[in-house]
């Protein structure tokens, strides 16, 4: 992994190296980091995950389902999932299913979860210790109705990007401005 960034050394980034660094926080969705980059500088990771945050909490319901439909799907083609993805599937031991019973058990809970609501399940795989609790969660979330579920999967994408965040950034820095 590269290393890590300062706050400060966020702030002084162009508009294409912040969108290289960070276009990929938010799963697809490099038109976050875009929006944000302009909201420099940030005096803190934690003012700078905030305003990632509220980028997405602002936007409408349109917006945050645009968002959740970018995601692949779990059961998605290895090779087509971003490498943030697969480092987090293989973390957690989704891409270890034991049968492929259970990955077409997942792969039938995640087609009828997207019929139902009309986007992606998304889960912050590294918060799950293993593929069981993952099965299990799904299978929750699919009592949700598709406004629960909608502020749920946002819930989960921010935990993702959050966490991508902290991979990315020194957060024991705080900028100088």
């Amino acid at each position: 992994m590269a290393c890590k960034l300062t706050v400060s050394s966020i702030n002084e980034l162009g508009y294409r190296e912040f969108i290289v660094r960070f276009g990929n926080v938010v799963e697809g969705n490099s038109l976050c980091a875009a929006a944000v980059w302009s909201r420099r500088p940030f005096s803190s990771f934690e003012n700078f995950v905030g305003t990632m945050c509220q980028f997405i909490d602002d936007l409408p319901q349109d917006g945050k389902a645009g968002i959740l439909r970018s995601f692949l799907d779990l059961t998605a083609r290895w090779e087509s999932l971003s490498c943030d993805s697969q480092r987090e599937q293989t973390e957690t031991g989704i891409r270890k299913l034991i049968n492929d019973e259970e990955f077409l058990r997942l792969k039938h809970y995640t087609t009828l979860y997207r019929e139902k609501f009309g986007f992606t399940f998304v889960i912050c795989a590294r918060l799950h210790d293993t593929k069981d609790s993952v099965l299990e969660k799904v299978l929750e979330r699919l009592k949700n109705n598709e406004n629960q579920e909608l502020e749920t999967g946002i819930e989960e994408v921010k935990k993702i990007m959050i966490l991508r965040m902290k991979d990315l950034v020194d957060d024991c820095q705080t900028s100088k401005l």
